[in-house]
């Protein structure tokens, strides 16, 4: 039990440092799965290893747990695939999953074959291990970057799609593997196989969908259970599946996610962010179980020929898959480019190359032992060179090349009422982008007629994402006066904005009861609410702005006037604006701020450098 306690422990130590060093989470998974499993048998008395995952699951548990984690990973993964965002692009990613697959599975055989002087046989089983790349990683690393939208999209589809077809990839050439030593040659019935696979895991993963959808629309399952069923019945077809042919588990997750991800399902926020809870748990255990399963033997043996071949796989076999693919894509070349070099590996091929040595080691007769060892080390290496490589250069080169999505300013205000429609002028006096949603066709159009941005819409809808041009939205403020309302706007923008980037109006309750603790995304640092706002402006409460000497000026003016003075952000030179909230509430450089006076307040000459009126 102590050994289980701590895989999940320093998986989620491992999730918390990837995030402060900003690199993709599998990389201090593995490290740390190779610190506790081959490398500690340098520090202990008998040589044994701190964990090893297999005993701590034995036999074949092992890999049922993997392959069950894996097809709940691939479901989440699709949940984020949306058909409207590809429809430009679709051929390109169309030929990086078959043409790209391809040169890979060739290229990866051929580089093995003569490098590492490995059979034909397992030279072609690592090719079509290194087929695949995943959200797991590929994910962390747009989310980084934040590349612009052409490539973001591609690498997203690619490395979610590229899994499960990897996978099959890799079960299509063991098969070969193990019918070419029955003594009738390689049986072209493999391929037959590899078709059923495919076509079981579209079609049932299609059914689980609708079956889950039917049951949310028609109201059959209460709130509380539907993360719980959704994930219990991606667990059922995943195994249904693969009851019907091995392997079709993958293809049905997935296809399960992309499915719900494209039907007008209001829930679907709720479970994708239970989901991405799920999916980090088990990345974290798998990483650290199957990197404490390598022997220091095995990665002894792999000698400077391996890293001759990772080289190739990375400066040679994906650009060629890349180039070939985009031949002619709306992409341009530095697109291309940045394309070619992120190729990273994630928890499939990591799954599947332990699954597929374990029982060529074992069953004996297919393949040379000593090679079926060398698969798993060998594919460890080449994921985590990706990740360090790729991972860590990432930011350096699509900045580099100029694909980096510039880092928007615009303002999302959700209401378009009469606080919301100052706020939006007085915000969009600074030359600052906004655009108001409210679901109120009249204030819509009061807001049109004061030459604002203005539509009609469901700020919570799933369709918002698709109606709203977030490439120029950074920030969303949330003014109504319902203030459920502002807490479920902020919440639904999260992730799309940041939580540093999503402020609300303090409620009724946290305006009356200074007990309560201000969340920091409460804007403009103060517990006024929206009716005290708007009664404030109604009479004739002026904005103004003042520029600061230095920070103490400022901290001097705040103590001396907070009851006075509602601040509300800061403005510089960039055409930037900094909203006060608890994130922010003064600012390191000499910003000039804009705040709310109330009546009769006179600013005195010794409280400004500067000043002028906004009315």
């Amino acid at each position: 039990m102590l050994e289980l306690a701590s895989i999940f422990v320093l998986g989620i130590f491992a999730q918390w440092l990837a995030w402060k060093i900003k690199q993709p989470a599998i990389l201090p998974l593995i490290l740390i799965g190779l610190a506790i499993g081959p490398l500690s048998t340098f520090f202990t008395e008998d040589g044994s290893k701190l964990i090893d995952g297999d005993a701590i699951f034995t036999g074949d548990l092992l890999f049922s747990f993997v392959s069950i984690s894996v097809g709940v990973i691939l479901f989440e993964g699709g949940l984020t695939l949306n058909i409207k965002e590809i429809r430009s692009l679709a051929g390109t990613v169309r030929n990086l999953l078959i043409i790209g697959a391809l040169v890979t599975f060739v290229g990866g055989g051929f580089a093995a074959h003569y490098i590492m002087n490995l059979s034909w046989e397992i030279s072609f089983l690592f090719g079509a291990l290194i087929i695949v790349s995943g959200p797991t990683v590929v994910i962390p690393i747009l989310r980084n970057v934040r590349p612009n939208t052409n490539v973001n999209t591609v690498l997203k589809w690619e490395g979610i799609l590229i899994d499960p077809l990897g996978a099959l990839v890799a079960v299509l050439m063991y098969e070969f593997i193990l019918s070419s030593k029955h003594g009738n040659g390689y049986q072209l019935e493999v391929f037959q196989d590899f078709f059923i696979t495919i076509s079981a895991g579209i079609v049932l993963g299609g059914l689980g969908a609708l079956f889950l959808y039917y049951l949310i629309k028609n109201n059959s399952l209460p709130s509380y259970l539907q993360n719980v069923f959704t994930l219990a019945l991606v667990i059922f077809t995943f195994a249904f599946s693969e009851l019907i042919h091995a392997e079709a588990g993958l293809m049905a997750a997935t296809v399960m996610g992309i499915v719900l991800a494209n039907v007008k399902l209001e829930e679907l926020k709720k479970i994708l962010s239970f989901k991405e809870d799920v999916s980090v748990i088990l990345i974290s255990v798998l990483f650290i179980l199957l990197s404490s399963r390598i022997d220091i033997a095995q990665i002894e043996k792999l000698g400077w020929p391996s890293i001759v071949l990772f080289l190739i796989v990375i400066f040679l076999i994906r650009p060629i898959g890349v180039l070939l693919s985009t031949r002619k894509a709306n992409l341009n070349w530095k697109e291309v480019v940045f394309i070619s070099w992120i190729g990273p590996k994630g928890i499939v091929a990591a799954a599947v190359a332990s699954l597929f040595s374990i029982d060529l080691v074992r069953e004996g007769g297919y393949v040379d032992p000593r090679e079926a060892e060398l698969l798993l080390p060998l594919v460890f290496l080449i994921i985590v060179g990706t990740v360090v490589l790729q991972g860590s250069s990432a930011k350096w080169v699509a900045s580099l090349l100029g694909v980096r999505r510039k880092e928007p300013h615009g303002v999302l205000i959700v209401g378009a009422n009469e606080l919301a429609r100052k706020i939006a002028k007085i915000i969009a006096s600074q030359g600052i982008y906004t655009l108001m949603v409210d679901t109120s066709i009249p204030n819509v159009r009061e807001a049109k007629k004061m030459g604002l941005r203005a539509m009609q819409a469901n700020i919570l809808s799933d369709n918002i994402f698709d109606e709203i041009d977030l490439s120029k939205i950074g920030k969303l403020v949330a003014v109504t006066s319902n203030s459920g309302l502002n807490d479920l706007a902020c919440s639904w923008f999260e992730k799309e904005l940041g939580e540093h980037n999503c402020f609300r109006l303090a409620s009724k309750e946290e305006s009356e009861n200074t007990n309560i603790p201000l969340p920091k995304n409460v804007l403009f640092n103060t517990r006024t609410d929206f009716v005290a706002l708007v009664q404030l402006l109604r009479s004739k409460g002026a904005v103004e702005e003042i520029t600061f000497e230095n920070t103490v000026h400022y901290e001097e003016f705040m103590d001396k006037h907070t009851t006075q003075v509602i601040p509300l952000f800061y403005k510089n030179d960039e055409d930037q604006i900094q909203l006060i909230s608890g994130f922010s509430s003064k600012s390191d450089k000499l910003d000039t701020l804009v705040f709310i006076k109330k009546p009769n307040f006179a600013i005195q000459e010794e409280d400004v450098a500067s000043d002028s009126d906004l009315n």
